[in-house]
């Protein structure tokens, strides 16, 4: 077990590297602006050139940004689902919440062959996209807490999570199946994600519902840190599982809502990072696992972006892309490692 000093030392690493990775993020682009200038932009400099403040201030500190939240927010996400259904591959999209989102989104976008050429226009707007996603994780959040008040087995909340799941792709394939190219590409491009598509205005939206579902997850920490040893045992500390249990389902589909509405589906950084934040700081307690996979979260993310950015290049891959690359080895390690997981 390591003392204060060392989990201290730990997170002043990572802070360093968030800030760090951060100005990198900011840095670079298609247009080389020099570090010096973008700094004195950072600090409000007006003599500046006026088109570098507009990509600085308007572009790339919001993408910056964008990828802290998303990075943090999934990140927690998969710990709360982690610790809750105590599976080590379960992660911030098991309860169909993703799924959810994207079916709002393909009946936007997808179902314009059946509703009309109004809704295709509509599509184009970021606030109408963001919209229709929430309204479909919305209502499977809705048809996942009253499965939640009806079943008392976690298990089976995860199995009906997965098959909320099923059902959305079904519905999304039989849209795409009577849908024109344009739509059907508009949808894909959609799921690719993005971080680079938020005005001000929609990261201080994005950002206060954040800020909700973080404050929560402070609220429940002794409630996880007893759901790492089964319901049973938490009941016997006198936790109140169903309540507890309620409060962490909002809270994660809060997140992923809101991050999935905003950025669209981002896979693999839930599932991967709290799985690193826990061989980083090797404990199980979640007073230090969630600054610690927040803070993870969002420099694996912020890699991903620059990555993504392909430095010197006029071409940017798309995020879910290079998540899912660095994702996919980690979950395979996982299962080929066989050793004791914090969980």
């Amino acid at each position: 077990m390591k003392n204060s000093k060392t989990y201290t030392s730990q997170f002043i690493f990572l802070l360093i590297s968030l800030v760090i990775l951060g100005l990198l993020n900011i840095s670079l682009g298609t247009v080389s602006i020099p570090t010096s200038d973008i700094i004195a932009i950072i600090f409000g400099d007006t003599t500046i050139k006026e088109s570098w403040q507009t990509i600085i201030l308007d572009f790339r500190i919001p993408k910056a940004i964008t990828a802290i939240l998303v990075g943090s927010g999934l990140s927690i996400s998969g710990l709360l689902m982690q610790t809750l259904f105590r599976n080590p591959l379960a992660g911030p999209f098991v309860l169909g919440i993703s799924s959810g989102a994207s079916l709002g989104v393909a009946l936007l976008i997808l179902g314009t062959s059946v509703f009309g050429g109004y809704f295709l226009a509509s599509a184009f707007s970021n606030w109408t996209i963001a919209i229709a996603s929430s309204i479909g994780s919305f209502l499977v959040l809705s048809a996942v807490i009253i499965a939640a008040n009806k079943v008392k087995n976690t298990m089976s909340i995860l199995i009906i999570g997965l098959m909320f799941g099923s059902f959305t792709a079904a519905i999304i394939s039989v849209l795409s199946y009577f849908s024109e190219a344009e739509q059907i590409q508009q949808y894909i491009f959609w799921s690719f994600g993005s971080l680079g598509n938020l005005s001000w205005d929609e990261i201080l939206v994005f950002t206060s519902i954040y800020l909700i579902g973080i404050l929560g997850v402070f609220f429940i920490i002794k409630p996880l840190n007893s759901f790492l040893l089964g319901e049973n045992y938490a009941k016997s500390l006198g936790v109140n599982v169903k309540r507890s249990r309620l409060i962490i389902l909002i809270i994660t589909s809060l997140l992923t809502g809101v991050i999935t509405a905003f950025t669209g589906p981002i896979a693999f950084i839930g599932l991967a990072v709290p799985h690193l934040a826990k061989l980083l700081f090797t404990t199980s307690n979640h007073k230090i696992l969630i600054p610690a996979t927040a803070i993870s979260g969002a420099i694996i993310l912020l890699i991903c972006d620059i990555i993504a950015q392909l430095p010197t290049s006029e071409y940017m891959l798309p995020i879910n892309a290079i998540t899912s690359l660095f994702g996919a080895p980690i979950v395979i390690w996982l299962l080929i490692r066989k050793k004791k997981i914090y969980v």
